[in-house]
């Protein structure tokens, strides 16, 4: 029978259906445990900072902006009236040429990699793949140090003397004395191999947010696959990229224990990337750290606070360029 709009209906009539915003109680559990855990980083790293400033500050009071920019580091003989001079800036320097190099190779890897995994391996090996390049971030650097010891050291020399014979018109490739192991240049090597699973992870990442149809466009034009990810895949991810190569920089500049097996510490400003002579601020902390007398612990704390700082700075920098990239989409 179909009614008409006269037909007055008969049946029962539900009672309209309340909408609210208010969360149930597990809703609640849930925001309180997220909410704490993000507040306890935070309230962690704000002592960390704290810690540090507090026992470094007497360095910054006495050696004041020479503590940053000077290249000497000598404990002095306050009995005889010797001051003590403390100067971390050749570690700085080696801080950035080793990050450097680790940057430079390790970031054409990590992109071909994340290229790789995104649009040409197999599904069944591009899981198996994903998971090894993952594992790779978990391996302990004591792990890699030895391994850059022990067993990439004597080809990275054979690598570096290839260098210096047909490069060497290149004043970063020239040496003072023939001296190749234990260089920034290995160093370099082991810590771009360190920080290749966390460019990959986030190249990755971006390029699979890649619009469908920007890749069907070029499909549809003729383009190949590698006309497609040269016009539109890397244009998209270049943002992406930039800042997964900021947070592999940033944590490069924090290596310690690598650095400090492959790496001897010397405190003059190192460009010549293939001698044996460099160094970087936490392999410097490392290395003083166990024979420091009270003040020359304060001065290493004091160290830490600058890397602190640096480090924090990058990564901030990092943060900002991939939340740009999600948002321009990588225009």
């Amino acid at each position: 029978m179909l009614k008409t709009p006269d037909t007055e209906y008969k049946g029962v009539i539900p009672p309209p259906r309340q909408l609210t915003t208010k969360p149930r109680f597990s809703d609640k559990v849930f925001r309180f445990i997220v909410t704490g855990g993000g507040f306890t980083s935070l309230i962690i790293l704000g002592l960390i900072a704290l810690f540090l400033l507090l026992e470094g500050l007497p360095i910054f009071q006495d050696q004041g902006i020479r503590f940053v920019t000077g290249f000497e580091w000598d404990s002095g003989d306050p009995e005889n009236g010797i001051p003590a001079r403390y100067g971390i800036g050749a570690m700085l320097i080696g801080t950035l040429v080793v990050s450097f190099i680790g940057l430079v190779i390790a970031l054409p890897i990590a992109v071909g990699t994340a290229l790789f995994l995104t649009y040409y391996a197999p599904e069944r090996l591009k899981r198996a793949l994903t998971i090894v390049v993952d594992l790779m971030a978990s391996i302990p650097s004591v792990i890699y140090g030895l391994w850059g010891f022990i067993v990439l050291m004597p080809h990275a020399i054979y690598w570096a003397k290839l260098l210096h014979k047909y490069f060497d018109f290149l004043p970063f490739f020239d040496m003072p004395a023939p001296v190749f192991e234990r260089s920034p240049f290995i160093a370099g090597i082991v810590v771009g191999i360190m920080i290749v699973p966390i460019i990959a992870a986030i190249s990755r990442e971006v390029f699979s947010q890649v619009p469908i149809d920007r890749i069907q466009a070029a499909y549809a034009l003729g383009a190949t696959k590698w006309t497609m990810i040269r016009s539109v895949v890397l244009p998209f991810g270049v943002s992406g990229i930039a800042g997964g190569a900021m947070l592999g920089l940033g944590r490069a500049m924090g290596e310690t224990i690598a650095i400090y097996l492959v790496l001897n510490i010397y405190f003059i400003p190192n460009y010549d990337i293939l001698f044996s002579a460099g160094g970087n601020v936490a392999s410097l902390i490392v290395a003083r750290f166990g024979e420091a007398g009270e003040a020359e612990l304060r001065a290493l704390m004091a160290a830490g606070l600058v890397l602190f700082i640096v480090t924090l700075l990058v990564n901030f920098l990092s943060d900002f360029i991939v939340k740009r990239a999600s948002r321009t989409g990588g225009q």
